[in-house]
């Protein structure tokens, strides 16, 4: 596989509306990224990827856009993007904007125009279906964020087909006038001198709804590969999709090099292992742990250079992964956030750093609706209230799995408002922000954030990280995962302990090996039987060759 330079970096999502406010509205923005640069820079990060920032009402959070090429005055000006841009590149830095062209806003011109009538040009830019005999919507099609997936429009007495919030009217792919300009708009930004695109929910634009296909549908990958010759082909930028249900075969379809589609994708298959078979994402059980292995090996061994891995816990549709699947307990927060990083960055792949996972924010209980932001929790929330279910059973559900979690502002310091804002901010700060904050991590060599930073430069001093086979070891194990990286002659060992219990690994062949990293200032090397405590995670150099 010819080597890329987006495999060895780094990219760490900002979610902007949460990163950091500059003109005090409470609203993070683009001058308050470009502040904090030199923060990401001490990180080590290479890519920014940046949550959505065009002109948006904010139905959901800027993934309802109404003007693809207009920055929302909440995060300032075209000028303030440009400026990001050039000042992230002097440092390294390549901005990947987020692509959302499966739905825009229902205040998009397109969209406003195509309101007017059957006949008006724009009418086909959308889906529309007219309404059964007995006037109920064109099929069972839902929404994720819950409903029927068809609103009617009343004046046309017609449908029109919204897969997210009716805010949201799909967009139709099969006319080639939409797909133009949607190229034409890609290549507004791809000018600007942006290093690439990460594709909201692209795996949805080839839907067949009259067949109930969703994702994955017959004309998706011809939709793509016109993309990539129309746009970012001609270019050197990494492109990631985000497909929620992809398998390692689909997925080399979009990122084998030799089909001339995406860089990479990201799948999901590990996210749902605490949700019930058949169930919502909101009804949870214990995570299945040897699924997790299972899935975790799948896709590092399936790829081979057919395809190249994204590698994430966390991001704004995420709950915080020391919370759900750690412990975020004073006393293990720190040590089970270093694990999971552990983990992560070691595998082959592009790893994806949510901002405050690199210094372990954690998820943010909530007890009463008016504190809740996002439109799917709400959506959520007043659906089981008319179905009967409990304050209880429901809040418990949010504060497992709901999207404010990962949304709420970064934490910098312990002064007002975590230095985030002087204003009252938009989303309620998580209290912990007097202990958990950018400036204590920064002032210790035994942080979290430090051990980032020390898991980033690993990657980048070592081929064996980004380019290394990889073996799994004990498989039916029920709390160690142990896996071996391999390359040129040099093995790595990766133990990690996945839970607070107690417990030992030995080394079936009895190997020695020299510590590369420990989230434990004082792990032992002794392979022959290796005592782990709760959550530790130790690197090996095997003092060998294979």
């Amino acid at each position: 596989m010819e080597k890329k330079w987006w495999n060895d970096s780094v990219v760490y999502q900002i979610y902007p509306r949460s990163f950091q406010d500059s003109n005090n509205d409470g609203i993070g923005d683009l001058l308050g990224i470009i502040k904090r640069l030199d923060y990401l820079t001490d990180l080590g990060i290479d890519v920014i990827w940046l949550s959505p920032v065009y002109q948006s009402p904010n139905d959901d959070n800027g993934y309802d856009i109404s003007d693809y090429q207009a920055i929302s005055p909440d995060f300032g000006t075209m000028d303030d993007l440009e400026e990001l841009i050039e000042e992230s590149a002097k440092r390294g830095i390549k901005i990947l904007m987020d692509l959302v062209v499966n739905h825009t806003s229902d205040e998009h011109y397109w969209f406003k125009e195509a309101l007017k009538s059957k006949d008006n040009p724009y009418r086909d830019y959308y889906i529309w279906r007219d309404p059964l005999e007995n006037g109920e919507t064109p099929n069972e099609l839902l929404s994720v964020f819950s409903g029927s997936a068809w609103e009617l429009d009343e004046k046309s007495n017609q449908y029109y087909l919204h897969l997210y919030s009716k805010k949201q009217p799909d967009l139709n792919w099969e006319n080639p006038k939409v797909r133009k300009e949607i190229y034409d708009m890609m290549n507004f930004w791809l000018k600007k001198g942006i290093g690439g695109f990460r594709m909201d929910v692209i795996d949805t634009i080839g839907k067949v709804p009259d067949e109930l296909i969703t994702t994955n549908g017959p004309k998706l990958h011809e939709y793509i590969k016109e993309m990539n010759r129309a746009t970012f082909g001609q270019y050197d930028v990494l492109t990631v999709g985000e497909t929620w249900g992809a398998t390692p075969e689909i997925a080399k379809l979009y990122s084998d090099p030799a089909r001339n589609e995406l860089s990479m994708v990201f799948q999901f298959e590990h996210i749902g292992l605490d949700q019930i078979p058949g169930k919502p994402k909101w009804d949870t059980k214990e995570l299945d742990f040897i699924g997790l292995k299972t899935v975790f090996s799948k896709w590092q061994n399936e790829l081979g250079d057919k395809g190249w891995n994204s590698l994430f816990w966390n991001n704004h549709d995420i709950p915080r992964i020391v919370s759900n699947w750690g412990d975020d307990s004073p006393e293990y927060r720190v040590v089970s956030a270093k694990m999971f990083a552990t983990f992560l960055h070691l595998l082959k792949g592009t790893p994806y750093i949510f901002q405050g996972e690199e210094i372990g924010l954690t998820n943010t209980p909530v007890t009463s609706i008016e504190e809740i932001d996002d439109i799917e929790t709400i959506n959520l929330y007043n659906e089981r209230i008319s179905e009967g279910y409990s304050n209880d059973d429901i809040f418990s559900s949010i504060n497992k799995k709901g999207r404010d979690n990962s949304r709420r502002p970064m934490q910098w310091d312990n002064s007002n408002n975590a230095g985030f804002t002087e204003a009252e901010p938009w989303l309620a700060l998580n209290p912990d922000y007097k202990k958990y904050n950018v400036l204590n991590d920064q002032k210790s060599e035994t942080s979290i954030f430090t051990y980032y930073k020390n898991l980033i430069h690993l990657r980048k001093e070592n081929e064996l990280v980004v380019y290394g086979q990889y073996k799994e070891l004990l498989p039916e194990d029920k709390q160690l995962y142990v896996y071996e990286r391999y390359y040129a002659g040099e093995t790595w060992l990766v133990v990690l302990n996945f839970y607070k219990k107690e417990t030992t690994y030995i080394d079936e062949k009895a190997r020695k090996g020299t510590i590369i990293i420990s989230n434990y200032g004082d792990s032992s090397n002794n392979l022959s039987k290796l005592n782990l405590r709760s959550f530790e995670s130790i690197v090996f150099k095997i003092n060998e060759h294979k």
